[in-house]
């Protein structure tokens, strides 16, 4: 089963680190390596999501999710957006950058150096948004509940993390005009970039998130029209339109999916630009990582055990949270790539771990009578 579903996976990761060890010797092999685990660890939360809405459709339309849109929002986002965003920001041309990074990897690495701090700024504010978004709602499971408790009710004011993350954004731009003038000024245009950087990320997750919801609304809105005419079939007698229920329900799934999945390569992509500048490496990293989206998303479905591990939802937002934070700091101070690349790791396994402890203490909990509040307890990681 395993070997079934994750071969290709394998395969890809085998190739992937090998080609890095040619391209770039063990320092490369060591970067890929941390690349792919840091992006499946951000996709473990896509892949689930994905799941979750890919069991209820039929196996056409399954099939479809799993080969177009693969290619539209996995290999599409992780393989050709760093391209296009390096090209942006350097002001090149996609083949332009390309051939940099190929063939002239100091003039690359100078481009990219001087188009670090909007891609940071804008990368920052995209990633803090998905955070403080996840961070402010209330929910009934909570991991670090001591943490997540007073911040969800923080959440009840609107509007909260926009104004979090704009006040952010121009402690960030302030410091950074700052030490600009410190050193002689040369570089207080930077500010401005960063101010206008950080905008445009909080603009796109704003249209991202927006279009996510709507297309959650018309699923939504399908789901219902199909259980009324189901209830109006048998209590008419009549055999319902299942084929064509079923058609347009998947319908808005395949376009909510493809939105979402698009959201969450765009993590990906630009939390890797914390850890490297290297568009190959980036390429092979985030490659390997795509493949294991496709494949932990079939085996969620084919096992059917959603639910097992609920706190690494939490986990990998709180990485998304690192992330952000990190690419903000990146603006002004070097960060060694390692630990950008562990954190992610350390905050998916410390979530994997509570998950298991969570697991064998209500299988404990299962043989004692408890009163309800003390299995809340241990259900919400108090």
């Amino acid at each position: 089963m395993v070997l079934k579903t994750f071969g290709w996976s394998f395969a890809v990761t085998a190739l992937g680190l090998v080609a890095a060890v040619f391209y770039g010797g063990w320092t490369a092999f060591g970067i890929v390596a941390i690349l792919s685990v840091l992006e499946i660890s951000l996709s473990f939360d896509n892949a689930v999501v994905n799941a979750g809405i890919l069991k209820k459709m039929n196996a056409f339309w399954q099939k479809i999710f799993l080969t177009i849109g693969v290619l539209i929002a996995v290999f599409g986002m992780r393989l050709v957006f760093p391209v296009v965003i390096v090209a942006i920001s350097a002001k090149v041309g996609p083949i332009d950058a390309v051939d940099l990074a190929l063939n002239d990897k100091d003039q690359y690495q100078e481009l990219v150096t001087d188009a670090h701090p909007s891609i940071a700024a804008f990368g920052g504010m995209f990633l803090l948004m998905i955070f403080l978004d996840f961070i402010f709602e209330d929910r009934d499971i909570k991991w670090l509940a001591w943490l997540e408790r007073p911040l969800a009710k923080l959440g009840k004011v609107d509007m909260l993390s926009v104004c979090v993350a704009l006040i952010v954004l121009m402690i960030t731009s302030m410091t950074f005009a700052t030490h600009a003038h410190q050193h002689g000024g040369a570089h207080v245009d930077k500010a401005q970039t960063v101010l206008l950087s950080g905008i445009a990320g909080l603009i796109t997750y704003m249209i991202v998130g927006g279009l996510s919801g709507y297309f959650e609304d018309r699923l939504e809105e399908a789901e219902e029209r199909e259980h009324e005419e189901e209830e109006a079939a048998e209590r008419a007698g009549k055999p319902k339109s299942a084929v064509l229920l079923a058609g347009k329900a998947a319908f808005f799934m395949f376009l909510y999916l493809e939105v979402l999945d698009a959201s969450f390569s765009f993590d990906g992509v630009i939390g890797a630009f914390a850890i490297t500048n290297d568009i190959v490496l980036m390429a092979l990293g985030l490659g390997i990582g795509a493949m294991y989206v496709r494949s932990l998303t079939v085996y969620l479905v084919r096992q059917g055990t959603l639910d097992d591990y609920v706190y690494l939802e939490h986990g990998a937002h709180y990485a998304i949270g690192a992330l952000a934070v990190i690419l903000m700091v990146t603006i002004q101070y070097q960060i060694n790539e390692v630990i950008t690349g562990l954190v992610g790791v350390v905050l998916i396994g410390w979530s994997f771990w509570s998950s298991v402890r969570r697991n064998r203490a209500l299988a404990a909990a299962e043989g004692k009578d408890l009163s309800s509040d003390e299995k809340t307890e241990v259900s919400s990681g108090v």
